[in-house]
């Protein structure tokens, strides 16, 4: 008798195909029949090959938004909020004297009252007051939105990146701008839908800040080391120097055949279907994107605006980015913790805003003049903020000086520009001495809510299904703040 002839297909079998091969299918056969009698398959069926083909498609969201892109300028390392946007006068009638309460607990231990040593000023119609540091930012008070109460959960700087990046301090989840492009896709197929830039290297938490966690790996942040100025540097493998384009192209149909025919004994696996999605946006990124981040192409004029060195060339690469279809930006400033200024603030946060403070403002004027600002979310700020105490000398902190501020996760600030929030506005406050804030309570839940807001989806209905459970971005927490909103 003639022997079948085995292959390696009949060999390797699944775990899946084995128990549908041995009767367990019929179940799914039921269920499939059952689905189609009530009209329900051919629509899930439409919609899940529609998302497989090209899962950054653009997409509508819950209601028409106000947004349709974000930039996040990270500050990394926690600013303080007493020296850039949060005045706090009474400081300086207790320089060097215990506060009139019991200091609420921080990293580190703080002492007397630390007066900024920064003068602010009021600016705009507005009158909204604002330190030295961002003079240049400034003189766009009236388009931005202030708020001066934010808190978060604890004065650690790997959690609370995590919650500002992710919505969760300890467990792996989506971070906001893959939330973003899962929900809105792109508007430019030869770009990333998401991009994540940060010079000279990753930041604490590395990748997880950018991360997709449970949702498909193609909503993962792009990241680009913009120490670099070079196209090939700056993104590697950017340009194959050994074949034509033609060639490469039919290298990719090839594998994309191979690949979809593994898939399909694969279950539509996510992972490889996310590998498959990144080789084809590598391919189509040769030419877009070697555009995109050659800010030698603007005018001289535009550049001069923005000013030199990495943060503002930072700037105004995301403008471009953003002006190409790239639906979220996260930009972050400079290399390590470059805020966390434990000691010699004064000298620190003075170097630090110069690096940034003229290429923002530029940044929020360029987007206004080329009517891209109603439309574009800009974000400001870091972590946490600092504490209104002196840092106290200690090992390994702050080389024993007295000139610093600890970490502050009980009140600090941010603010939003653009995208449907209201421009030359203060929201909330902290108590006197800037240590914690006391009126309209922002948490970052709260800020993550009126951001999905702002793009048009509601943050409760907006979810993914995981391990059994509706996930998203706020968790079980959240809400809109409605006060702020144009």
């Amino acid at each position: 008798m003639k022997q079948p002839v085995s292959t390696l297909e009949h060999l390797a079998l699944t775990r899946r195909e084995l128990l549908h091969r041995c009767g367990m299918g019929f179940g799914a056969l039921m269920l499939g029949e059952l689905l189609r009698m009530a009209g329900c398959l051919e629509t899930a069926q439409a919609s899940e090959s529609t998302s497989r083909l090209n899962p950054l498609a653009p997409k509508q969201p819950h209601f028409p938004g106000k947004a349709k892109r974000v930039i996040h300028l990270f500050m990394n390392g926690g600013p303080s909020h007493v020296d850039t946007f949060d005045p706090k006068p009474k400081l300086a009638e207790y320089a060097g004297k215990t506060l009139p309460f019991e200091n609420l607990k921080t990293e580190r231990k703080t002492g007397a009252a630390f007066p900024s040593p920064f003068k602010f000023q009021k600016y705009g119609q507005s009158g909204i007051e604002v330190s030295e540091l961002f003079h240049h930012t400034a003189q766009c008070i009236d388009d931005i939105c202030v708020i001066r109460s934010m808190h978060a959960d604890v004065p650690n700087h790997e959690p609370s990146l995590l919650l500002m990046n992710c919505g969760e301090a300890r467990q792996i989840r989506p971070s906001v701008g893959s939330w973003v492009v899962y929900g809105l896709g792109t508007e430019n197929q030869n770009l990333p839908g998401f991009i994540a830039m940060c010079p000279g290297g990753y930041p604490i938490q590395e990748s997880q800040n950018w991360q997709a966690g449970f949702l498909p790996g193609v909503y993962q942040g792009t990241y680009i080391d913009t120490k670099h100025t070079t196209i090939e540097k700056l993104i590697e493998n950017i340009k194959n120097h050994h074949l034509p384009l033609k060639q490469q192209r039919r290298q990719l149909d090839l594998l994309r055949q191979m690949n979809e025919e593994y898939q399909k004994r694969r279950q539509e696996d996510a992972q490889l279907e996310a590998r498959l999605q990144s080789f084809e946006l590598a391919f189509r990124m040769q030419m877009e994107a070697s555009d995109a981040f050659d800010i030698s192409k603007e005018p001289q004029a535009i550049r001069d605006m923005y000013g030199p060195g990495t943060q503002a060339r930072q700037l105004l690469i995301a403008r471009r980015l953003i002006e190409r279809g790239v639906r979220f930006v996260q930009v972050w400033h400079g290399e390590g913790q470059p805020w966390d200024s434990h000691d010699d603030l004064e000298v620190n946060h003075r170097r630090l805003a110069q690096q940034c403070d003229r290429a923002i403002g530029a940044l929020l004027r360029d987007l206004k003049q080329r009517g891209l600002l109603d439309e574009t979310l800009v974000i400001w700020g870091g972590e946490f903020g600092r504490t209104p105490t002196v840092e106290l000398p200690q090992p390994g902190a702050n080389a024993g000086k007295v000139n610093g501020r600890d970490h502050n996760h009980w009140g600090f600030t941010m603010w939003l520009a653009g995208g449907g929030v209201k421009g030359g506005y203060v929201y909330g406050a902290t108590d006197e001495f800037g240590f914690q804030a006391v009126e309209n309570k922002v948490h970052v839940h709260d800020l993550h809510a009126t951001i999905l807001h702002l793009l048009g989806f509601d943050h409760e209905k907006f979810t993914y299904r995981y391990a059994g459970r509706d996930f998203r971005l706020t968790d079980v927490h959240g809400r809109v703040v409605k006060e702020i909103l144009a």
